[in-house]
Order: structure tokens, then C-alpha cells, then sequence
């Protein structure tokens, strides 16, 4: 049995500019489609695709998945977390003391209406323990940000409070090795353009 390997991509930029996107559904810009056909440009061969349902990440997945003869599985919980009333605010229109709390650690500091970090954290991770568990040899998953830093810091094992600290920016490709048991998965590379 050889490795197998998963390829975690984040969208491109979004239609709309700069702000708290969590279950907000707008269209990657043109310039997203270009950073994401840019980013599976050198694309190995892959067996599997799986996505975020929401346009930013599905649009995309659903033309490469045609175009390469592959079925596309939409997957809820790869949704970025919800921000609740922050959704579509830039953050220069949040009071600088919530921001500044946000920013020092997200999972202790929930959003007004936005969903709990723990609950984001679990529906994260229970999937990625589904993605290990498939027998596919490669598989590219089609995200948001704040997931691929979920999947990233578990892997690490680093603490909430340095989620933030991992750059994970548009169009960006993070593949994880997975070895045969007793192997535990690793990163191999977290590529940003």
C-alpha cells in the first residue's frame, strides 16, 4: 500500500472585496478563477474532488471536475465558519476592542450570532477523519481558509490561540501526506502564490 495524499485549495478572491465571508455566497472575481486555474496548473492526477457548497469554491470545482472527468461532491461542513453579524463587514467596521479579542484567539471569541468556534472546530475535524478514512489515492478538497487552519493546526498540534498565525492565502494549495498505519499524516508542502 502507498501513501495517499490530500490536497487542501483554498478559493480565490471573491467578488466584493475584503471582509468577513463566512456563509456569505458570492462568486469568486475573475481574477479568482485565474489565481485558482493558476494553482492546479501543475496538478497531479486526482481521483477525487470534494467541496465547499458554497459558489466561491464549488463554481470552480464543478468546471475542473468536468473538464477532467470527475464527479464533484459538495460536502456542508467544508463551509467556512458563520460570522453571524459580522458576515460581510470589512474590518474596519468593527469596534477595534472585539477585533483586537478576535484576533488574539478566535475559539474563545464568538462573534455576535456567529457560530461557536468549537462547534466550526468539530464539524472541521470530524470530516477530515472522514477524508482519512477513504480509500482514494489523492484527493483535492476545495475550501475556505479557516478550515484548511483548523485541519493544519490539529495536524501540528498547535493551540487555538495560533490558528491566525498560519497565512493561508487565495488560490493557496496544502497537500498532506497520509502513510499507511501506524503513519500519522504530515505536511508536505503549503504552497502560496
Amino acid at each position: 500500500m502507498t501513501d495517499r495524499h490530500v490536497d487542501l485549495l483554498r478559493h480565490g478572491e471573491v467578488a466584493g472585496g475584503v471582509c468577513f465571508r463566512g456563509r456569505s455566497d458570492d462568486p469568486l472575481s475573475d481574477l479568482g478563477w485565474a489565481q485558482m486555474s493558476q494553482a492546479v496548473a501543475d496538478a497531479p492526477t486526482w481521483t477525487s474532488i470534494l467541496s465547499s457548497p458554497l459558489q466561491r469554491c464549488a463554481a470552480f470545482g464543478e468546471c475542473f471536475a468536468d473538464t477532467h472527468a470527475l464527479r464533484l461532491e459538495r460536502v456542508d461542513a467544508l463551509s467556512e465558519r458563520d460570522f453571524g453579524a459580522w458576515e460581510g463587514m470589512p474590518a474596519h467596521e468593527i469596534a477595534t476592542e472585539d477585533l483586537t479579542r478576535f484576533w488574539a484567539d478566535p475559539a474563545s471569541f464568538t462573534p455576535p450570532e456567529a457560530e461557536p468556534f468549537e462547534a466550526f472546530r468539530r464539524r472541521v475535524l470530524e470530516t477530515w477523519q472522514k477524508l482519512l478514512e477513504r480509500p482514494d489515492p489523492h484527493s483535492l478538497v476545495i475550501t475556505h481558509g479557516g478550515v484548511i487552519r483548523v485541519i493544519l493546526a490539529e495536524l501540528l498540534q498547535m493551540p487555538t490561540t495560533s490558528l491566525l498565525l498560519i497565512d493561508v492565502p487565495h488560490a493557496c494549495r496544502t497537500r498532506i501526506r497520509i502513510p499507511k498505519p501506524p503513519g500519522r499524516p504530515s505536511l508536505v508542502f503549503h504552497r502560496c502564490n
